[in-house]
């Protein structure tokens, strides 16, 4: 159960060095309104958790024995019983190959794992009211690594079945922008921007905002350094 329903948020620690579990596990445990409902040390171990406990948040690291964080974080995605969970990536490294493949598994966002207490506690909470994860500042460094990337349309498959406020909702949130911006820019209200983006997400099989933006620049939709394309009606 989330604070929005009344309780506290779920979270589920996934880590192979117990070190860093015992570290988030005491960070945690000390915040009101967040409950650590288990720890595993590696993927299989935590897919299991998951599928006992349904927490609202999953801290899961990348590289770990047995099962890795993206193949968790794929099995979690897959299963219409987890829908409600979202995937915290915990990465060392930062904007690497393996982020990358954590949210297209559908992963809500990642953290370094020397990110600030403050901006952890503030990331399982967005990401357990399923908001989007992503701040503007880290959608700007995902759209920097793309640069050197060309697009791959096979990655993304149903961008001809948004309608042209879809396509250009998506455009400006894979530019960085956020809900109240996009509505600025379009002259709509962000409770219609916000509508707009969760309708493109269902059409394109997005689990979360940071994968809508990647299935937006690998579809070529838009270039990095470079106004969206100009959508055509639907």
């Amino acid at each position: 159960m989330s604070e929005e329903t009344g309780g506290p948020v779920r979270v589920l620690i996934v880590d192979d060095q117990a070190l860093m579990r015992a570290g988030f596990r005491a960070l945690l445990d000390a915040e009101d309104g967040i409950e650590v409902v288990g720890e595993a040390a590696d993927g299989r171990a935590g897919l299991e958790l998951a599928r006992l406990h349904t927490p609202d948040t999953a801290l899961i690291d990348v590289q770990m024995p047995v099962m890795t964080g993206i193949e968790a974080t794929r099995a979690i995605a897959a299963d219409p019983l987890l829908s409600g969970v979202r995937v915290v990536i915990l990465t060392n490294y930062g904007l690497d190959e393996y982020v990358f493949e954590a949210l297209r598994a559908g992963a809500a966002g990642f953290l370094l794992k020397d990110t600030e207490p403050a901006e952890l506690l503030r990331a399982i909470r967005v990401a357990a009211s399923g908001d989007a994860l992503l701040s503007p500042a880290i959608t700007r460094r995902l759209i920097g690594a793309f640069v050197a990337r060309p697009p791959d349309r096979s990655t993304a498959p149903g961008f001809e079945t948004l309608t042209r406020r879809e396509r250009e909702v998506s455009a400006l949130a894979a530019r960085g922008l956020t809900n109240e911006e996009i509505a600025a820019h379009m002259v709509i209200s962000p409770f219609t921007a916000k509508t707009h983006i969760s309708r493109a997400m269902i059409k394109l099989g997005a689990r979360g905002r940071a994968q809508l933006v990647l299935f937006v620049y690998e579809s070529g939709l838009v270039t990095p350094g470079e106004p969206g394309r100009g959508p055509s009606p639907a």
